[in-house]
């Protein structure tokens, strides 16, 4: 694939999770003797832990990395839409669309993906906690696997975007480079919410992402269909943020289609913020 500066192809940028799926391979890392050069790390993972914070859950979690890298990467922790798990995120191809980024001249960064259920992202009445699972349990995880979390960056897709509009805030400025949400499952009031989201008026409040200062510190970018339901919604957070985001509305709807489309442009986006 020829180089272009900063700017990806779409055809490289849908095997960054978006393609059909693909089998998972996990590689271990050979020892190194004393004075080798480093050896490179795997470009796929896949393991599970149980998870506290979602009541024992099994969770199952993979890692992708370009080819090559000897150092430690900081991460895009990517939240999946309802329905959709980790090995979805991951589908087709990953660590192929990882190598093309760099090669076109984008600073590397780590791809994490995690099963987070169907809870949004947030403290549940259940006591299922899928984003305290993220930052506390899954984050801390990484390190030990040659991941830099000092700095990580989130994009979630529909219930994931809320997700990495919330989790984003809450892991803070100071660590968060950058938040991407795509079609943000977002709600004007409780009573618009779709069923299961919040567990009431109480828990909508609790877990808003509306009106939140941290977002005056973070890097934004967010992408809309103009023909997505939710598109009202995300006018109207846009408009409340201390600073405009990046992206933008464009002609598409809620799916796949419209998601894989902004791709490109959302990756050589937060490529250089992860790396800053």
């Amino acid at each position: 694939m020829a180089a272009m500066s900063g700017q990806l192809s779409r055809r490289t940028l849908l095997r960054l999770g978006l393609g059909a799926a693909a089998g998972a391979c996990a590689f271990g890392t050979a020892p190194v003797s004393a004075g080798s050069p480093p050896s490179a790390a795997p470009t796929y993972l896949t393991g599970s832990f149980v998870s506290v914070a979602r009541g024992g859950v099994t969770t199952n979690w993979a890692i992708a990395r370009p080819p090559g890298q000897t150092g430690a990467l900081r991460p895009v922790i990517a939240l999946h839409g309802k329905g959709a798990d980790a090995a979805q995120v991951m589908a087709g191809g990953v660590e192929r669309g990882l190598a093309e980024a760099v090669a076109a001249g984008l600073p590397p960064f780590a791809v994490v993906a995690v099963d987070g259920g169907g809870s949004y992202w947030h403290r549940r009445a259940s006591g299922e906690d899928s984003g305290a699972m993220v930052l506390d349990e899954l984050i801390p995880m990484l390190a030990p696997m040659g991941i830099d979390t000092s700095r990580v960056g989130f994009l979630g897709w529909s219930m994931g975007g809320y997700g990495a509009l919330l989790l984003g805030a809450r892991l803070g400025p100071a660590r968060t480079a950058a938040i991407c949400a795509v079609s943000p499952a977002l709600w004007t009031s409780p009573g618009a919410a779709a069923p299961g989201a919040f567990d009431g008026v109480e828990d909508h409040a609790a877990h808003s992402v509306w009106g939140l200062p941290e977002f005056a510190s973070i890097p934004i970018r967010i992408d809309c269909g103009t023909s997505d339901p939710f598109a009202s919604a995300t006018e109207q957070f846009i408009a409340q943020l201390p600073k405009p985001p990046a992206g933008g509305f464009s002609p598409g709807g809620h799916n796949g289609e419209f998601w894989s489309s902004q791709l490109p442009a959302e990756i050589s986006w937060m490529a250089p913020l992860l790396a800053a």
